[in-house]
């Protein structure tokens, strides 16, 4: 049975906090992958500086070559839209279940709102939760404090997001060393961010 880690977010680019965190998550866990899984379009999330599907599931892939643990996955992107944590999770059980046991991976700063979440008591009680460190405001709600099914993983705390990538590069700033150099590279051919 495998354990796989699933890393959701738009990777709007995916930068190297990204890579660390997964990296980190793969070697310091019980985890023997992780899956980035590019969310289509966040139901929190106005679409604009969005860029196309495959553009970010082709950096994703571009920055995932050179680790066999991580990979991308465009799972969300068949699921009708605007889509939910749950649905994807239900349907990468009918699809691999049988040999595959699937986690979430979140930052501290989702776990303080993971109450809002749709069914989130549902995930909870069938799926385990690996949370890694940010700086961010407000509490952890008591019932997510000592339960067994989330785990807390020491990575570092990485401070980089994608937004402040786009509007600095967009400013002409050189943003390079905070991307894998694959992903630079195909984000500067294609003139993305400008």
């Amino acid at each position: 049975m495998k354990k796989v880690g699933l890393f959701f977010g738009t990777f709007n680019p995916i930068h190297v906090g990204h890579l660390v965190i997964a990296n980190h998550m793969v070697e310091f866990s019980d985890l023997d992958e992780v899956w980035f899984v590019i969310t289509p379009q966040s139901p929190f999330k106005t679409k604009q500086s969005l860029l196309d599907d495959h553009h970010r599931y082709q950096m994703v892939y571009e920055a995932v070559q050179e680790y066999p643990k991580l990979k991308p996955s465009k799972i969300e992107f068949d699921l009708p839209q605007p889509n939910y944590t749950i649905n994807t999770l239900v349907h990468l059980n009918e699809q691999y279940g049988s040999d595959h046991k699937f986690s979430l991976i979140m930052g501290e700063d989702n776990l303080k709102s993971f109450h809002k979440w749709k069914n989130y008591e549902t995930i909870l009680e069938h799926y385990s939760i690996y949370v890694y460190p940010r700086i961010s405001e407000g509490e952890v709600d008591h019932q997510f404090k000592e339960n067994s099914k989330i785990t807390k993983v020491n990575a570092p705390i990485m401070e980089i997001s994608s937004t402040f990538i786009r509007k600095e590069h967009k400013k002409g700033k050189n943003i390079r060393p905070l991307l894998p150099s694959a992903v630079w590279k195909y984000m500067d051919e294609m003139n993305f961010y400008r």
